[in-house]
């Protein structure tokens, strides 16, 4: 019998791992960071490696790193990364798609939107590199990360947005809903705008005077925009310092045995409609406009025409939000993914 191939073939197999073990060694450092890398995703053709998932969410573990309570690390950790790659799993099939629809994203499209984001945040090339440094992001992936959020709004456009409609009765609706409220007689509606100064860091029990005259200067610049026309709620939003302001200084409905000294010297004078003078409280400055008082009835936190743009607006990220989900849940289905 012939055992000259069967030698051949475990001297092959065996002279194969030396050479391979030799590479191991004699292979430049990146050449081994990509033996060793590991596959934690299939994405159809594709696939994710740790390594990737350890660049995309650096400077999210490294925030948990420093926040989290370390019996807490590990499982933060664990949820973090399952995060950031159930995000680049996505990734990849919008690139994919993308792909397919023959969508892409030049350099010179990809250095127009990197500008106009550094424009837009007021910010110099090196600012941005800080901040990226701060966040403990690289450029790099930055850019990787912009870039795929224009394939993404290009595939909206072709898969998603002209599928949205968004009808005045939709608005109408909405409006009802969100901007009146029916306030029964007896009470006081009120928008609040607050504007608060600082203790003086020298003696905390006494008012920082520069921080007390910049309130009132904020107060009266903003009371002036109210009292010209401009919309309470949007300036709220935008200038208020107290908690109100994520609502438009929304507070509700107040019986007036329910109202702090200075809010009832504010809003006496008033009628509905009316935004009362600046008053001083223990904190800062405040103002209010009064929207319903006594007699009750149903109250409109703002004119139509004044929010319509802004509720069109808002109706229509709602409905692009809730279209892309099921775009996505589709693309998903149809797609062969698999966790490592």
């Amino acid at each position: 019998m012939n055992i000259l191939p069967v030698v051949n073939a475990r001297f092959c197999s065996f002279a194969g791992a030396i050479i391979l073990l030799l590479l191991t060694f004699l292979l430049p450092e990146q050449g081994v960071a990509e033996l060793v890398d590991r596959v934690v995703a299939v994405v159809n053709d594709d696939v994710i490696t740790m390594s990737e998932v350890n660049e995309e969410g650096r400077g999210y573990f490294q925030k948990i790193t420093e926040q989290a309570p370390v019996d807490e690390l590990s499982a933060a950790l664990r949820r973090a990364r399952e995060e950031v790659l159930n995000g680049l799993i996505d990734k990849k099939l919008i690139a994919q798609e993308a792909v397919k629809q023959k969508i892409t994203v030049s350099d010179e499209e990809l250095e127009a939107a990197l500008k106009q984001m550094i424009a837009t945040n007021n910010m110099s090339p090196e600012q941005f590199r800080d901040q990226l440094k701060n966040m403990g992001m690289t450029e790099s992936v930055y850019r990787e990360n912009l870039k795929n959020q224009i394939l993404q709004s290009k595939l909206l456009n072709y898969e998603v947005r002209s599928k949205i409609i968004i009808t005045d009765d939709m608005i109408l609706d909405y409006y009802d809903t969100k901007y009146t409220k029916h306030v029964e007689q007896g009470g006081y509606y009120l928008l609040q705008m607050g504007f608060v100064w600082k203790k003086d860091p020298q003696n905390p029990d006494k008012i920082d005077p520069a921080s007390k005259l910049e309130a009132k200067k904020k107060a009266e610049r903003v009371h002036d925009l109210v009292v010209s026309g401009q919309e309470f709620s949007a300036l709220a939003k935008k200038f208020s310092e107290l908690p109100s302001a994520t609502d438009g200084g929304n507070i509700g409905t107040f019986q007036k045995e329910e109202m702090a000294d200075y809010m009832v010297k504010a809003i006496s004078p008033l009628t509905p409609g009316q935004v009362s003078k600046i008053v001083e409280t223990p904190d800062g400055y405040q103002f209010f406009k009064l929207l319903s008082s006594q007699e009750g009835g149903i109250v409109l936190q703002a004119p139509y025409e004044s929010v319509k743009e802004e509720i069109k607006k808002t109706l229509y990220d709602e409905k692009l939000k809730e279209e892309f989900g099921a775009w996505v849940k589709k693309v998903k289905e149809t797609s062969y993914i698999k966790k490592m």
